[in-house]
């Protein structure tokens, strides 16, 4: 059963819900931050980061890919993997910096990040199966 589950070919989830969750989480976090006295700065660092990467991730979805565009799957795949690694090197330059901005925005980065990414599994999971 476990080998059938992991290899069903199924679609590429969508972006939309995993994004707009993950912008929800931040968004949240505003007051909760506010109120907790926690610093302004951690979460709009956390704000900012979160939408640069959605946007380059939103890029990057828009190439093309496969074995007819091997130059561009390339592209989109150092991207990704820069987007993730571009991420933690500013919040480990920041929690160094400034700890308490820096551990305040990892904290919420890591939520929204959590929150997309298992959205992004149960779409994936649930999702038509191919093949």
């Amino acid at each position: 059963m476990r080998s059938a589950l992991l290899s069903t070919p199924r679609p590429v989830p969508g972006r939309r819900a995993p994004a707009l969750a993950g912008a929800a989480v931040v968004v949240l976090a505003l007051p909760v931050c506010l109120a907790g006295g926690f610093p302004f700065a951690g979460w709009l660092l956390a704000a900012v980061l979160w939408a640069a990467a959605e946007l380059l991730g939103l890029w990057l979805g828009r190439l093309p890919t496969g074995a007819d565009h091997l130059g561009r799957s390339g592209v989109v795949a150092v991207g990704m993997a820069f987007r993730g690694i571009g991420v933690m090197v500013v919040l480990l330059a920041v929690t160094v910096a400034k700890r308490d901005v820096g551990v305040t925005a990892v904290v919420i980065y890591a939520l929204a990040y959590t929150l997309s990414l298992g959205i992004s599994l149960v779409e994936y999971f649930t999702g038509e199966k191919r093949g």
